[in-house]
């Protein structure tokens, strides 16, 4: 069993790493985690895990700038059917299309856009920053035993943009910033958390965990 963290020169590395080996621990999951660029070591993983960070344009030219990334990525994920998670603008750029400064195709994993966030309460700064909790939209492993809701534990968001799928029914959990934004994205073999569970503690570690078990 190995889940194998992508490198595209766009993510905090060191970081998921880190927290991917403690919450394979903790979770006494029997396999290892990698960070790779490499095709052949995606292709020959049991997840995939996709960070992000810094605009939606540049984060896929990064992924297109990696000779054969983008298919084995599609070989193991959408052929193959093994689980996958998106972290931040690695859950962003599952969307059709990014309209951050520009219009930029993205995988179309999760049909929708990826668009800026404009608080109805003009007081909130933009970028979203900070530690909220989860409002959960409908059951996904990912969440198993993580408690949501206004007593729920904590995720920590940096964030402008935010992605906002065509089917509502793929919004697995939302935040509340003075209107909803998605906070977890569920289709099929395929996730994503705008927040960092590998910078929100007690919720990261155990959503980690949940990946790491999951068998869609």
């Amino acid at each position: 069993m190995r889940a194998v963290i992508v490198d595209y020169g766009s993510g905090n590395l060191n970081s998921a790493q880190k927290a991917f080996e403690r919450a394979a621990r903790e979770a006494d999951w029997p396999g290892t985690v990698a960070v790779s660029a490499e095709p052949d070591d995606i292709r020959a993983a049991d997840r995939v895990v996709l960070p992000g960070v810094g605009a939606f344009a540049d984060c896929v030219r990064g992924l297109r700038a990696v000779p054969g990334l983008l298919e084995a990525m599609d070989e193991v994920v959408r052929r193959q059917g093994k689980p996958f998670l998106g972290i931040c603008v690695g859950m962003q750029l599952l969307a059709s299309r990014g309209r951050e400064h520009a219009v930029t195709e993205g995988l179309g994993w999760v049909p929708g856009e990826v668009r800026a966030i404009r608080p109805a309460d003009p007081t909130l700064k933009v970028p979203h920053m900070g530690w909220n909790t989860l409002r959960q939209g409908r059951a996904h492993a990912l969440l198993d035993g993580i408690p949501t809701g206004e007593n729920g534990l904590h995720a920590y968001f940096v964030h402008s943009y935010a992605l906002e799928p065509s089917d509502p029914a793929d919004v697995v959990a939302s935040a509340d910033y003075a209107g909803p934004i998605t906070a977890v994205v569920g289709r099929n073999n395929v996730a994503g958390t705008q927040f960092h569970p590998e910078k929100s503690q007690k919720l990261g570690l155990a959503l980690i965990g949940n990946f790491l078990r999951w068998r869609p």
